[in-house]
C-alpha cells in the first residue's frame, strides 16, 4: 500500500508540469483567437505580447511554444502583425472612432449616423437635414462643415484610398406627380450625386467614388409611421471593406 500511494504522489508530480503548461498555452490559445477575432481592437503591443508569451511556452528547449523560436514557424508568429485583413481591420476600426467624436453633435441630433456593416463602415445623412423635401439641392449653408469633415475623414490616413460607395434612399411614399422626379429611383440618385460633387469638391478624389440610387428598397425602419420615414430618407456613405469591392 505505501509502495503504491509512494507510486502515485510520484506520478502526480511528474504530471503537474505538464498540466501547468497545458494550461498557459489553452488560456493563451483562447485570448489570442479573441484579439484575432476584431483586430481593429487590438494594439501591436498586445499582438506581440502574446506571441512572445507562445514563444516562451514549453519545459525545455525542444518543447511546446518554444519551438517558434526557430524555422518558418517563428516568421509566422513575427510577421502576422502584417497581414493585409488584420492592417485593413485596424484602420477601419480607427476611421469608426474618429467618425464618432468627428460628428458627435450630429449624432446627438439624429443628423448623422455611424454604423459599421458587412459592407464596411456607413455614415448616414439624414435627407430632411441635407435636403429640402422632394428635392436633389444640398442644403449647403447647414451642412457645410459636416460635408467638410466628411471629406476630411475620406481623406485621412485612416480610410486610406478605400473605394467609397454613396447610396441615395427614400422612404416608401410615392413622389409628387406634379414635381420634378419621375419616382424614387431617380430621386435617391440625384441626391447620391448632389453628396458627391460636394465631397469631390471639398478634395476627396472623385475616382474613389461609386453611386447608387435605392429608392425604397433598402429600408432601415418602418414605412408605417412618420419617424420610420424619415429615418429611411437618408444618403449612406460607404467606406467600402475590402473583401466586398
Amino acid at each position: 500500500m505505501a509502495k503504491q500511494k509512494k507510486a502515485k504522489a510520484e506520478a502526480g508530480e511528474s504530471a503537474q508540469p505538464w498540466i501547468i503548461s497545458y494550461a498557459d498555452m489553452i488560456t493563451l490559445m483562447l485570448a489570442f483567437f479573441i484579439v484575432l477575432y476584431n483586430p481593429s481592437d487590438s494594439s501591436n503591443s498586445q499582438l506581440q505580447a502574446l506571441i512572445s508569451y507562445f514563444s516562451n511556452l514549453g519545459l525545455g528547449a525542444n518543447i511546446g511554444g518554444s519551438t517558434l523560436s526557430l524555422g518558418r514557424l517563428a516568421d509566422m508568429g513575427n510577421n502576422i502583425l502584417a497581414l493585409p485583413s488584420m492592417e485593413r481591420g485596424r484602420a477601419l476600426g480607427t476611421a469608426m472612432r474618429e467618425a464618432v467624436s468627428l460628428f458627435n453633435p450630429q449624432i446627438k441630433s439624429n443628423e448623422v449616423r455611424v454604423t459599421e456593416d458587412e459592407r464596411g463602415l456607413v455614415i448616414s445623412l439624414a435627407s430632411d437635414v441635407f435636403f429640402k423635401p422632394a428635392s436633389a439641392t444640398v442644403n449647403i449653408e447647414e451642412t457645410r462643415d459636416v460635408l467638410m469633415n466628411l471629406a476630411s475623414l475620406l481623406d485621412s490616413n485612416e480610410v486610406g484610398g478605400r473605394k467609397i460607395r454613396i447610396e441615395g434612399n427614400t422612404d416608401s411614399e410615392d413622389v409628387d406627380p406634379a414635381g420634378p422626379w419621375q419616382d424614387n429611383w431617380i430621386l435617391s440618385a440625384n441626391r447620391a450625386w448632389a453628396v458627391l460633387k460636394y465631397l469631390v469638391d471639398f478634395g476627396v478624389e472623385e475616382n474613389r467614388f461609386q453611386i447608387a440610387g435605392l429608392g425604397d428598397t433598402m429600408p432601415i425602419a418602418s414605412n408605417n409611421t412618420a419617424e420610420g420615414r424619415a429615418e429611411n430618407r437618408r444618403v449612406d456613405i460607404v467606406i467600402i471593406d475590402q473583401g466586398h469591392l
